[in-house]
C-alpha cells in the first residue's frame, strides 16, 4: 500500500505548524526546502521579503502566458482586419490599397493588450489552482490567525517524505509553537 493510500485511510490531509515570528518561519522554510519536501506551503498575513528564496520557488510561468496570448491577440486582430478589408468587404477608398497596415495597428495593439490581460488572469487562475471552494486548512481554527498574526507551514500527507510522527517532531524541533493534524 502506498503512502498516499495509507494517509487517505487515516483521514489526514497533513500537518499545520505555527511559528511565532517571520524570522523563525523563514529559517524553518529553508530547512523544509533542504529536507526535500515537495508538497508544502508557507502561509503569512503579509508578504515576507526572501520567502520565495527560502521556499525554493521557481520563477513563475505567468509571463509566458501573457506573452503568448498577447502576441496571439495582436495577430488575430491584424488577421481579422486583413480579412475584412481584403476578402469580406473590399472597398477601394481614395485609391488606397485594400490592406493598409498602418491603419490597422491600433486595433491589433488593443487586441494584443486584451490577449495579454486574459493570459495574466487565466494563467494566474491555472497556476493557483483556482477556484477552489474549500481547502482542508480551513477546517483548522488556528489557521484563521493567518490573516491577522499567524505564521504557518503546512505539509501535505501526499509528500513522499512525509511520516506523521517524524514530521511532527521535526517541525517542533524547527521552532514551531504548535503542530496540528489536519483532516481532509
Amino acid at each position: 500500500m502506498s503512502l498516499t493510500q495509507d494517509t487517505a485511510a487515516d483521514g489526514l490531509y497533513g500537518l499545520l505548524a505555527e511559528f511565532s515570528s517571520p524570522e523563525t518561519l523563514l529559517q524553518a522554510c529553508e530547512k523544509v526546502r533542504d529536507r526535500g519536501m515537495s508538497a508544502w506551503d508557507a502561509h503569512t498575513p503579509f508578504p515576507i521579503h526572501g520567502l520565495e528564496k527560502a521556499m525554493g520557488l521557481k520563477r513563475s510561468i505567468i509571463p509566458l502566458f501573457v506573452l503568448v496570448l498577447g502576441l496571439g491577440g495582436a495577430a488575430i486582430g491584424m488577421l481579422m482586419q486583413w480579412w475584412i478589408a481584403t476578402k469580406a468587404y473590399p472597398l477601394v477608398i481614395s485609391g488606397k490599397p485594400l490592406f493598409s497596415w498602418p491603419a490597422f495597428v491600433p486595433v491589433a495593439f488593443e487586441c494584443g493588450v486584451l490577449g495579454g490581460a486574459l493570459g495574466a488572469v487565466f494563467g494566474f487562475l491555472g497556476q493557483a489552482r483556482l477556484p477552489q471552494h474549500n481547502h482542508a486548512l480551513f477546517n483548522s481554527e488556528n489557521f484563521e490567525r493567518v490573516t491577522d498574526d499567524g505564521f504557518f507551514i503546512s505539509v501535505e500527507a501526499a509528500d513522499p517524505n512525509f511520516d506523521r510522527e517524524e514530521t511532527e517532531q521535526w517541525l517542533l524541533d524547527l521552532g514551531a509553537t504548535r503542530v496540528e493534524a489536519i483532516a481532509p
